[in-house]
């Protein structure tokens, strides 16, 4: 600032000082006074509204992870995308310490740095720019806080451009565009704006695609509309997402297959010891948070996970009157996911037999995205078709490579010479599912109930 600067400056401040107020007593009283009324307010609102009561904390439960309150989800959401970045995941340590250390030591050099003699807001165009792409990455990484991130996926990427990727790049334009216009400080007046409300506004657009296209917690797929349905859609879940680790009837056992857990030996889960210790609201936080220190991932979809509050509940049902002796099953409830057994004589089909065995034994590790080789389990044409190896079973072949699996044996992979464990890798089946199964195979492997009525019965 030069003296002629220096010099209008203090005329001006002598003219408004004659037409204001002195800082004491005028206006401190009036900033005692506001203090006084919202002091009042909060008094009135923690009277009379108050806060909804919350359980009380249990020290002993080592299953729950804590969630910021949300005035700092923005930060929580910046550091989950930016585990997502494949290089800069790794380097935790900055995206913790650096990034949120420079911000805090950038509001405090501010005043010092900044020597910009002009104060109407019309002349400080790079401070309010710098300050709009801020505010606004962190109300949009505040809004999709609670959507999950899955490395790959099309909304994770889109949530990484959101919060971290045109963010950074907005504020390299921005300083980059001020430095390169200092000769012609008039240009930057008219341009930054421009800038820093063109990428706010994208920043607040990509945050609202990823609300949009993403179902919240609240957007149930599917409810259960009675207590035997609940049970139900829990015995589906469950075998899709837990027998893997736990085995089909909650006995656990050597975990195969697993990235993580390869050999761990899981404990069993339809125990008394767990059963009767364990409340509901429990079971749910398991599931919903996951188990990091074990190795277990959170399956809630608030915390990364594919399963809804209602799919945990159903889960939790299914648990309960399955496993809890102390629990009344309600009337049809026996009949949930039960394998239809054979008549004398009867030819097994796909639709009737097969498809509620393969569910509950099978799916949980052949479907996509697990290590299978490929061999997928998840319909009828998957099963006679798909596999590295394929075909893995083939009709009237009693040598069959999955026949010959789930009977116990271990076999060779002709094509990677690579060892194949029998299935499934914790448990056999019991020896009447293995006939089950073998029977459909010699018998053609019919898929409806009536091509197998007209199929010739085969002995296992």
């Amino acid at each position: 600032m030069n003296n002629e600067q220096k010099k209008r400056v203090t005329e001006k401040y002598k003219i408004v000082l004659q037409k204001g107020e002195r800082f004491w007593p005028d206006s401190i009283f009036k900033d005692l006074l506001v203090s006084f009324a919202i002091f009042l307010t909060l008094i009135l609102l923690a009277t009379f509204v108050g806060v909804p009561g919350q359980p009380k904390v249990d020290p002993n439960d080592t299953n729950y992870i804590p969630r910021p309150e949300w005035y700092f989800l923005f930060l929580f959401k910046f550091l989950a995308l930016w585990g997502q970045i494949p290089v800069l995941g790794k380097i935790e340590w900055i995206a913790t310490t650096v990034v949120p250390g420079v911000a805090v030591l950038a509001l405090l050099v501010l005043p010092f740095m900044d020597r910009n003699p002009l104060r109407h807001y019309a002349r400080r165009t790079l401070a309010l720019a710098v300050m709009g792409v801020v505010v606004a990455d962190i109300v949009a990484l505040t809004l999709i806080a609670n959507i999950p991130t899955s490395a790959g996926t099309p909304m994770t990427v889109v949530q990484i451009f959101a919060g971290l990727g045109v963010p950074l790049v907005a504020l390299l334009a921005l300083f980059g565009f001020a430095y390169a216009s200092r000769p012609k400080p008039e240009t930057s007046v008219r341009v930054l704006p421009w800038i820093g409300g063109g990428a706010a506004v994208g920043i607040l657009a990509l945050a609202g695609i990823v609300l949009a296209t993403t179902p919240s917690v609240a957007q149930e797929t599917t409810v259960a509309t009675d207590l035997v349905s609940q049970i139900a859609q829990g015995q589906d879940l469950y075998s899709l997402n837990c027998v893997q680790c736990h085995g089909p009837d909650g006995e656990g056992g050597v975990i195969q297959g697993v990235v993580g857990l390869e050999g761990y030996n899981m404990k069993a889960i339809h125990s008394q010891d767990e059963m009767y210790t364990r409340t509901d609201d429990t079971l749910s936080q398991i599931i919903a948070y996951g188990q990091p220190s074990l190795g277990m991932q959170p399956f809630g979809t608030a915390y990364g996970g594919s399963l809804s509050p209602s799919d945990i509940d159903a889960v939790v049902a299914f648990m309960r009157y399955t496993w809890d002796d102390r629990a009344v099953k309600p009337a049809g409830a026996a009949e949930i996911g039960a394998i239809p057994a054979l008549k004398t004589g009867e030819v097994p089909s796909y639709d009737v037999h097969i498809a509620p065995l393969v569910k509950r034994y099978c799916v949980s590790c052949h479907q996509q995205g697990l290590q299978n080789d490929n061999f997928l389990m998840t319909s009828y044409d998957d099963i006679l078709h798909s596999g590295d190896s394929a075909p893995v079973v083939v009709a009237g072949d009693k040598n069959s490579v999955l026949l010959q699996l789930i009977s116990g044996h271990s076999l060779t992979d002709p094509k990677t010479g690579l060892a194949i464990r029998s299935m499934p890798p914790t448990k056999l089946l019991d020896q009447q599912y293995i006939d089950m199964f073998t029977r459909w195979v010699m018998a053609g492997m019919p898929q409806t109930a009536a091509e197998a009525a007209t199929a010739t019965p085969a002995n296992p």
